[in-house]
């Protein structure tokens, strides 16, 4: 038999979608409401996460190298015939889709080789093969651990070992090297458009401060020296292009690929490259990346992310009792209120009552809630209470000898049967013939010869016996245990500190004596399951179960 709650309400402990009795209180506000008590309630667990995902945020970005990236501007302006004669100056019509085609020409590889070849990146070191990185490794470390499990998986990032040949060709490992290092610095570019407007801007990042700049330069350069060698051709095609005309735009060519070897911009004016550069590379101040402060901030919000998920599935997998709402609402049974833990006290008399105001007030309240629930009960004979608890405790068993004292101060005979020994000293006792109810009823010894301990005016006697074979044998449905309880009940009221449920089934039977039984729970410690497993045992057993309370609060 499974005492674990379903999944709809594992989730439901944590927002209640299925309860009746929604009123005012619930909604968006209420949820925010509980979301504050819990961030509170968990706060050094979420600080703590924060506070890690903070530095390891932090650590992780001050590992990154750092990176400068630098960008070139260029305005898109109407491009003028190139045919001589009448119309030479006429421009021709320059539209979002004609801005789009220049865009692709920039991106396009014959410009880009070119770039790269003028600026001879080829030996770039930084554009060649890395050394893997500790991500790299970790993933490297993975696959090999997969993989000698036959698994054949592949990883993200990883690649495929190349083969020496293709098709039955060798490769050629220069021009392999050349083609990767030309990858590498194509993915570095970036060109895009500024909005829906003729401005194109071209940039370049690099960990070297000053090859940005020249990089971005280059690009606009050789965008340049194609508008304008396209020109010189077409006028250099037709027999009445004039030879100023030629040599301007041959001028115009040679300043642009010069300037494209240089990794600037041209020295004279290229009025006929259809593009006016508007703002030039400049060699950047501060690097453009890592954003530190961003991935610090980022680790802090994951790591408080973290925590909060971590808070949320800790709470709905254990299901420990939190408060008293929140057992009233999981069981439908009333619960008497939140006791604040005694501390270390064990005697009844004074020590717990006069030294804790608030756990004497607790008491008291309990005792007022089950003479309430008990009025119709009250008769000449005294009321048979059971205290139980699903796991042995000391605050259950502290708060029987606490309660007893309270009953015992309204004027009342109080006769406690306890659970267990603490630190009690029997003395002369020690030799009496039934010095337990286990053994009153294993012999038959009739009530009138039973002798009860005195403590502070309440009459005590342990419900289990020191010799484990009278235990073994005892039966507590036995009628020899209802007439000891009815003859103890004329003098006054009976409190039974029963046994834990989860260690032996004689709590059930000692509970069917009784007028009413109280289930108790630990705070933080007994959880949603094991009460409803107690009041499922409870019922099958027909015990007068009135309410509940829980021990152990602050």
């Amino acid at each position: 038999m499974s005492n674990q709650s379903p999944t709809i309400e594992r989730t439901s402990r944590l927002w209640r979608l299925d309860d009746p009795d929604k009123g005012a209180s619930d909604g968006p506000i209420a949820l925010l409401r509980e979301m504050r008590v819990l961030i509170w309630k968990h706060k050094f667990a979420l600080i703590a996460c924060t506070v890690i995902g903070l530095v390891l945020a932090g650590f992780y970005a001050r590992s990154l190298p750092r990176t400068y990236a630098s960008t070139a501007t260029l305005l898109l302006e109407p491009r003028k015939a190139a045919v001589p004669g009448k119309d030479v100056d006429a421009p021709q019509a320059l539209d979002l889709n004609r801005a789009d085609s220049e865009l692709q020409i920039i991106r396009s590889e014959r410009l880009l080789s070119a770039v790269f070849e003028s600026l001879d990146l080829q030996s770039d070191p930084e554009l060649g093969p890395q050394p893997p990185s500790a991500m790299q490794g970790l993933l490297a470390w993975a696959r090999s651990e997969l993989g000698g499990y036959g698994m054949g998986l592949q990883l993200p990032g990883a690649t495929a070992p190349r083969s020496s040949s293709v098709n039955g060709k060798v490769r050629n490992p220069a021009a392999d090297a050349r083609l990767e290092a030309f990858s590498t610095f194509a993915k570095r570019l970036s060109v895009r458009r500024v909005g829906q407007s003729y401005v194109i801007e071209i940039e370049y990042s690099s960990i070297d401060p000053t090859l940005p700049a020249r990089v971005a330069n280059a690009a606009v350069s050789g965008y340049i020296m194609q508008a304008v060698s396209f020109k010189a051709e077409a006028v250099r095609a037709r027999s009445e292009a004039l030879q100023g005309r030629l040599d301007a735009l041959a001028a115009q060519v040679n300043a642009a690929g010069e300037a494209m070897k240089n990794g600037s911009l041209p020295a004279i004016p290229t009025p006929d490259a259809d593009a006016r550069v508007i703002g030039a590379a400049l060699p950047p101040l501060s690097p453009a990346g890592p954003r530190g402060l961003l991935i610090t901030l980022l680790g802090g919000i994951l790591g408080f992310l973290f925590g909060s998920s971590w808070v949320a599935l800790s709470l709905a997998r254990d299901g420990k009792i939190t408060n008293a709402d929140e057992l009233v609402r999981e069981t439908n049974v009333p619960c008497w209120g939140l006791i604040p833990a005694a501390g270390d006290h064990n005697a009844i008399a004074g020590h717990v009552l006069d030294e804790k105001p608030a756990y004497a007030a607790s008491i008291r309240d309990l005792r007022t809630s089950i003479e309430i629930a008990c009025l119709a009960l009250r008769s000449e004979r005294g009321l048979v209470i059971a205290v139980v608890g699903w796991t042995a405790g000391r605050g259950i068993s502290t708060l029987c000898r606490n309660l007893s004292q309270i009953i015992r101060g309204s004027g009342r005979y109080v006769t406690l049967f306890r659970a267990a020994e603490t630190t009690d000293q029997r003395g002369e006792e020690a030799h009496l013939v039934a010095p337990s109810l286990a053994d009153a009823a294993v012999l038959g010894t009739s009530p009138d010869q039973l002798v009860f301990e005195n403590r502070h005016g309440v009459a005590v006697l342990p419900i289990h016996s020191a010799n484990e074979t009278a235990n073994l044998f005892v039966d507590f449905r036995h009628p020899r245990v209802s007439r000891i309880l009815d003859a103890v009940r004329l003098k006054g009221d009976v409190l039974l500190d029963l046994p834990a449920l989860d260690k032996s089934k004689d709590a059930l039977a000692l509970a069917t004596h009784a007028d009413v039984v109280v289930l108790v729970a630990t705070l933080g410690k007994t959880s949603i399951g094991e009460i409803n497993s107690g009041l499922q045992q409870l019922r099958r057993a027909r015990a007068k179960l009135i309410g509940m309370a829980i021990v152990g609060g602050r």
